[in-house]
């Protein structure tokens, strides 16, 4: 059996992608990130607590975990508006980095790995930022946005892969289920 370690309905759409025999299962574990850690080594972090409780050596079992970073700097979800009004100024006219972090426990070994796509938004002027934070959208999403719904007008350009920024590097993870 394969286990998705994962709330996000996002991951379990794209999981779909690569097999649609699996299992959603969650546990609530403790997402506090050590003082200083990178977001590279933060996504691996995470994506390997949310996992390692359905690790059982038998179930191929997948936890992930999506962050999106600006000047080394990770931007969480935002609670408030004015909290996405603040991450999406600093992200406007920028360059940043989606990191998704993905581990698989499988026939007894554990593979981690990340992914990092570089994504620029276009300069945003305040009612652009006022128009998407009245979607809603921001609310749920690490960066304040979502480039698969109306977070992609604000998106001028992308370098790596699309599917990693929406929450699950699919090519890469299929390689690691059924190519190594």
């Amino acid at each position: 059996m394969i286990i998705l370690a994962s709330k996000s309905p996002r991951r379990c759409e794209l999981m779909k992608y690569i097999t649609e025999d699996f299992t959603v299962k969650t546990a609530d574990v403790d997402e506090t990130l050590p003082k200083g850690i990178s977001p590279s080594d933060a996504v691996l972090y995470l994506s390997e607590i949310k996992a390692a409780p359905f690790n059982n050596g038998v179930d191929t079992v997948i936890g992930a975990d999506t962050v999106v970073a600006i000047d080394n700097k990770i931007l969480g979800k935002p609670a408030t508006p004015d909290v996405a009004r603040d991450m999406l100024s600093l992200l406007s006219g920028r360059d940043h980095s989606v990191f998704t972090g993905v581990t698989v426990f499988k026939e007894g070994k554990k593979t981690s790995f990340f992914s990092e796509t570089k994504v620029k938004f276009y300069p945003l002027s305040d009612r652009d930022i006022e128009r998407y934070i009245a979607t809603g959208e921001p609310f749920d999403k690490a960066g304040g946005y979502g480039i698969q719904g109306y977070g992609s007008l604000l998106v001028e350009e992308i370098h790596g892969d699309y599917f990693n920024v929406v929450g699950l590097p699919v090519s890469k993870l299929n390689n690691v289920l059924f190519n190594q």
